[in-house]
């Protein structure tokens, strides 16, 4: 049996054979999508589809990630978020809690979508932005710098 330590010691566990990443065998991972060689995703996690989860990523928990969505850099998918469509996730963001990310949406640099927040259509949240509670930022709308959307806003 081969393990790997996420984190919190050793767990069964097997490199990805489309890319090389680490997946725990507690977590799914479909042939068709992409795990780089430094990208992990583990707990309950799952990717499926033709996401690309690469460079120093961590998918974990019960996040899901699909479609053609993409989480690289050092991005962390967790909780039960959700990252789908075409939505790319790089950087160092977080996308936690219930958080959707869909779409063509992009979240970016050290930006954080958690609580039931949505980020999807063609918008972009980058910078230090945070997106939390119920609000949604979606079609062309931008947060950035050190925005905050909050509560039940829409914009």
């Amino acid at each position: 049996m081969t393990t790997f330590d996420f984190g919190k010691g050793p767990v069964p566990a097997h490199q990805h054979p489309n890319g090389g990443g680490w997946v725990a065998d507690s977590a799914t991972v479909s042939e068709t999508a992409y795990v780089g060689p430094g990208a992990w995703v583990f707990g309950d996690a799952e990717v499926s589809g033709n996401a690309l989860v690469s460079g120093n990523a961590r998918v974990y928990g019960n996040a899901r990630v699909y479609d053609n969505a993409v989480v690289t850099g050092n991005a962390r998918v967790y909780d039960n978020a959700r990252v789908s469509d075409y939505a790319w996730v790089s950087g160092y963001p977080v996308v936690d809690g219930y958080a959707v990310v869909d779409g063509y949406a992009e979240v970016s640099d050290y930006a954080r979508v958690t609580g039931n927040a949505r980020v999807y259509g063609n918008a972009r949240v980058f910078d230090n932005a945070v997106v939390t509670g119920n609000a949604w930022v979606y079609g062309d709308a931008v947060a950035s710098g050190n925005a905050r959307v909050t509560g039940n806003a829409k914009g």
